[in-house]
C-alpha cells in the first residue's frame, strides 16, 4: 500500500510551490555570460531576418537566460541555435571579433549598446524586462574601475577560449564558401549534443563565479519545484550539490541553500550531509533574524520547534526511532510553551506514524489526531489521519464496507478543498485495498482512474503531472495486474515508463525495483528456470527481507529441498505472526501445506488449511480464500473423496475465473478436470463418456491459461492427461497428437521429480 505521510515533511522554503530565497547583499554584476546575452539581445533587436516562429521561440527563451545561472558559451550557442541558427552564428561572430580584438572593442560595444533600446516602439524598451536587464548591466559596467574592466575583458577572452577548446576549429582546407554554407547550421564549428553533457571544467566561468540574487532565487525555486513535482528534471544529486556548495562558498549564511542541500541529500539517503544541512538551515535562519521579522516575537521559538520536528522526521526516514522520539519530545515541549496548535498537530501525526514504524498499535493516537485536526480546522492532517486509519484497519481485517465508505467521505473533503495530492493518495489506497481483497477488476478500475485524471495543481516549467509516490504505487499495481494475466509485454512497457519517470536514484525507485524483480521471479519459476529464480532471490531480499525469504522458500520447494524449505517457512511464519502481517502469514501457511503433500500427509494438512481459510475470510482476503479452497479440494481428492472436493470447488471457481490470476485459473480448471475424471469411474458408461469429454475441455482451457504465462511444465502434464483420456475414449488420432507434444516437451524440460497427482 501507499505510504500516506511523505507529505508531512515541513518545508519552510515552499509556499504553494514557490521558494522564498534571498541572497543577502549580492547584487547584479557583469560577467562574460551576461555580455554574451547582451550581444544576443542586441542582435535580436537589429536583425530583420528572424521569422515569426523563430521570434516566438526566442521570446520564450529570454527569461530563463536572464534569470538562470551562467552557462558556458557552448551551451548558450546550442540553445540559441535550436531556436534560430542565423542568430546563433551572428552572436558567435560578434563574440569572436570582441574576444580576438582589443579592450576598446568591448568598450565600444557598451557605448553603442543603449541606442537600439531608446526607441519606444521597440520590444526592449526601458520599462520591459529586457530593458531593465540592459540598464542594470550598463550601470554595473560604468561603476567598474579600469583594472576591473581589464579583468572582465580577460575573463571574456577566457570564456571564449573555453568554447574553442570544446568546439574544435573546422579544417583549414575548408573554403570561405564552405564556411558560409556551414555557418547557419554548424556555427562554423562542430557543436555536438555531447558537448552540453560535459562536466564544467575549471576554466568555465559559469561554475566558478557566484550567482546574483535573481539567479540564486530562480535556481533554488526551479530545483525545489522539480524535487517536489518531477525529480527526473532536477539536476543529478552530485551536480546539484556541487552548485549548492559553490553558492555556499560565496555566502555561507544562505539558509535556503542549506535547506535545498538537505532535500538533495535525502534523495541519496545520505544521513550525515542531510542532518548537517538541516541543522545549518535553522541555525542560519535564527541568526539572520528573518523568521523573527516575519513572525514577530514568536519567530525565534517557531524556528526552534520546527527544527526539532524536521529532525524527528529525518530520523524517522532513516529508521532511527529512538533519536526521532527524543526530537519529537523536544518539539512538543517547545510547541506547548508557545501554544502552537498547528505544530502540535504535526508532532502528533509523526508520533502515531513513529508508533506504526516500531510495530506498535497506534489506532488510539491516530483517532485522537484526526479529532484534534478537525477541531483546529486542519483538513490536510485530518485526511492523512483517516487514510492511515483505513490502512491499519484494512490490514487488521476490519469491515471492508466501512473502510470504502470512509475513503469515499475523505474524497469529498479532498475535492472540497482541492487537495490534489491527497486525491492521488486516496485512489492509490483504494487500488491497493481492492487488490488485497482479491478484486482485481476493481483495482484495475481505480488504477485507470488515476492514470486518466489531471492534477488540480498548476504545473509549470514543463514538469509531468502525478510524479508522486501514490502514482508510483498505482503503476506498480498496474504492472503486476497485467503480469498476472500473462500480458508481460504490457507490464514491461509500464515498468519502462516507471524507470524513465523515476530514475534509480529517486526516492520512489525502490517500489518499481521490487515490482520488476517479483514479476521476473514468477516468470522464471513458472518456466522452470530455477537457477534464474534463485539469482533473483538475493535482489528481492535486499529490497524486502520478508518477500525475499518467502521467494527463497518457493525456490527450495521447487528444487525438492523440502527440509530446508520447511525450516525457512517456519521461521518466516513466526516472524509474520509476531508482526501481524496476515497476508504473508496465509501465503506461508499455504506453502507449508504444499510441503506436507510431498510426504503424502494429506490428513495432517487439513487443520492447517481450515485455519488458513478462517483467517483469510476473517480479513476479507477473497483471493487467498479461493486459493485455500483449491488446496482443501486437492487434499480431499487425495484422501479419496472427489465428490466433496468437486462440491467445494464450485465455491472458489467463480471468483477465481472473475478476478484471479491466469496461473490460478489454470490450476483451478486442472483440478476440476482431475476431480471429474476420478468421479467418472463410479458412474454408468454413457455418463462416464460425457464426463471425460467435459474433463478434456477443461484441460484444454487450462492449457490456454498456462500458455499465457509460459508454464510449459504444467502444459506437459496436461498433454499427458489428455493423451490418457483420449486413449480411454478410443480417439487414436488425438491421443497420438497429445503424446507427441508431451514427448517433445519432456525432452526439452527436466523432470521435476514430483508425481503428477501429488501437486496442485
Amino acid at each position: 500500500m501507499a505510504s500516506v505521510h511523505d507529505s508531512l515533511y515541513f518545508n519552510p522554503m515552499m509556499t504553494n510551490g514557490v521558494v522564498h530565497a534571498n541572497v543577502f547583499g549580492i547584487k547584479d554584476w557583469v560577467t562574460p555570460y551576461k555580455i554574451a546575452v547582451l550581444v544576443l539581445l542586441d542582435e535580436m533587436t537589429v536583425s530583420k531576418c528572424i521569422s515569426l516562429l523563430e521570434k516566438r521561440r526566442l521570446n520564450k527563451l529570454i527569461l530563463p537566460l536572464l534569470q538562470g545561472p551562467d552557462m558556458t558559451l557552448v551551451q548558450l550557442l546550442k540553445t540559441v541555435e535550436d531556436c534560430c541558427p542565423q542568430l546563433a552564428y551572428a552572436v558567435h561572430l560578434r563574440l569572436h571579433l570582441m574576444a580576438d580584438g582589443e579592450l576598446k572593442d568591448m568598450e565600444s560595444f557598451f557605448d553603442v549598446l543603449p541606442s537600439p533600446f531608446n526607441e519606444t516602439e521597440s520590444e526592449a524598451h526601458k520599462s520591459s524586462v529586457v530593458g531593465l536587464f540592459m540598464r542594470h548591466m550598463v550601470l554595473a559596467y560604468n561603476k567598474l574601475s579600469f583594472s576591473q574592466v581589464y579583468k572582465l575583458y580577460k575573463a571574456l577572452q577566457q570564456y571564449y577560449k573555453s568554447y574553442e577548446r570544446k568546439a574544435p576549429l573546422v579544417s583549414d582546407a575548408t573554403t570561405d564558401a564552405d564556411m558560409e554554407q556551414l555557418a547557419p547550421d554548424g556555427l562554423g564549428r562542430k557543436v555536438e549534443k555531447q558537448d552540453l553533457d560535459l562536466p564544467p571544467s575549471e576554466d568555465d566561468v559559469a561554475s566558478t563565479e557566484p550567482l546574483s540574487q535573481k539567479q540564486a532565487e530562480y535556481f533554488l525555486a526551479q530545483q525545489a519545484y522539480f524535487l517536489k513535482n518531477d525529480e527526473n528534471k532536477a539536476l543529478k544529486p552530485a551536480g546539484l550539490q556541487k552548485e549548492l556548495n559553490n553558492m555556499l562558498k560565496f555566502n555561507p549564511d544562505f539558509a535556503e541553500a542549506h535547506y535545498l542541500s538537505y532535500l538533495n541529500s535525502m534523495r541519496v539517503q545520505d544521513v550525515f550531509v542531510s542532518t548537517h544541512s538541516l541543522l545549518h538551515y535553522f541555525d542560519r535562519l535564527i541568526l539572520s533574524g528573518s523568521d523573527s521579522k516575519s513572525n514577530g516575537d514568536e519567530g525565534y521559538g517557531r524556528s526552534l520547534r520546527y527544527a526539532a520536528l524536521n529532525l524527528a522526521a529525518l530520523h524517522c526516514r532513516f529508521g532511527h526511532y529512538q533519536q526521532a522520539e527524543l526530537a519529537l519530545q523536544e518539539a512538543i515541549r517547545i510547541a506547548q510553551e508557545s501554544s502552537d496548535h498547528v505544530c502540535l498537530q504535526h508532532c502528533l501525526s509523526w508520533l502515531y506514524l513513529l508508533q506504526q514504524m516500531k510495530g506498535s498499535d497506534s489506532t488510539v493516537l491516530t483517532e485522537h489526531s484526526v479529532k484534534m485536526a478537525v477541531h483546529f480546522s486542519l483538513p490536510y492532517l485530518a485526511s492523512l489521519g483517516i487514510q492511515s486509519l483505513v490502512q491499519q484497519s484494512a490490514i487488521r481485517g476490519k469491515n471492508a464496507k466501512k473502510l470504502i465508505n470512509a475513503l469515499k467521505d475523505t474524497d469529498i473533503l479532498h475535492w472540497k478543498h482541492s487537495m490534489s495530492e491527497l486525491i492521488d493518495i486516496s485512489i492509490a489506497q483504494k487500488t491497493a485495498i481492492w487488490r488485497m481483497y482479491g478484486k482485481s477488476t476493481m483495482a484495475l478500475q481505480q488504477a485507470q482512474m488515476l492514470m486518466n485524471m489531471n492534477s488540480l495543481e498548476s504545473v509549470n516549467l514543463g514538469v509531468q503531472q502525478n510524479n508522486t509516490e501514490a502514482f508510483t504505487v498505482t503503476l506498480c499495481h498496474l504492472a503486476e495486474l497485467h503480469a498476472e494475466q500473462g500480458q508481460f509485454q504490457a507490464a514491461s512497457e509500464i515498468l519502462k515508463h516507471l524507470k524513465e519517470r523515476f530514475p534509480s536514484n529517486s526516492q520512489n525507485a525502490k517500489l518499481w525495483m521490487i515490482c520488476e524483480q517479483k514479476i521476473q521471479f514468477d516468470r522464471a519459476l513458472n518456466d522452470g528456470k530455477y537457477h534464474m529464480a534463485e539469482s533473483l532471490v538475493s535482489v528481492i531480499s535486499a529490497l524486502c527481507k520478508t518477500e525475499g525469504l518467502y521467494r527463497k522458500a518457493l525456490v527450495l520447494k521447487a528444487q525438492n529441498q523440502t527440509s530446508e524449505a520447511y525450516r525457512v517457512l517456519q521461521g518466516l511464519l513466526i516472524y509474520c505472526e509476531k508482526t501481524k502481517c496476515t497476508e504473508m502469514t496465509i501465503r506461508v501457511m499455504l506453502a507449508i501445506a504444499e510441503l506436507y503433500w510431498r510426504s503424502s500427509s494429506h490428513g495432517i494438512v487439513l487443520p492447517l488449511l481450515l485455519q488458513t481459510l478462517a483467517l483469510s475470510r476473517e480479513h476479507h482476503l477473497q483471493k487467498l480464500a479461493s486459493e485455500t479452497v483449491l488446496h482443501l479440494a486437492f487434499s480431499q481428492l487425495m484422501l479419496g473423496i472427489p465428490e466433496q472436493a468437486l462440491n467445494i470447488l464450485h465455491m472458489a471457481i467463480e471468483p477465481i475465473l472473475a478476478h484471479g490470476a491466469v496461473m490460478d485459473k489454470g490450476r483451478a480448471l486442472l483440478l476440476v478436470a482431475k476431480c471429474q475424471v476420478v468421479t467418472s469411474a463410479s458412474v454408468p458408461a454413457d455418463q462416464r463418456h460425457q464426463a471425460l469429454v467435459v474433463a478434456i475441455q477443461n484441460l484444454e482451457e487450462a492449457r490456454s491459461y498456462f500458455d499465457k504465462v509460459d508454464c510449459r511444465d504444467r502444459v506437459r502434464d496436461i498433454f499427458y492427461l489428455q493423451a490418457r483420456l483420449y486413449h480411454s475414449l478410443g480417439k487414436t488420432l488425438e491421443r497420438n497428437k497429445c503424446a507427441m507434444l508431451f514427448r517433445q516437451l519432456n525432452e526439452e524440460l527436466p523432470s521435476h521429480g514430483v508425481p503428477l497427482l501429488t501437486r496442485l
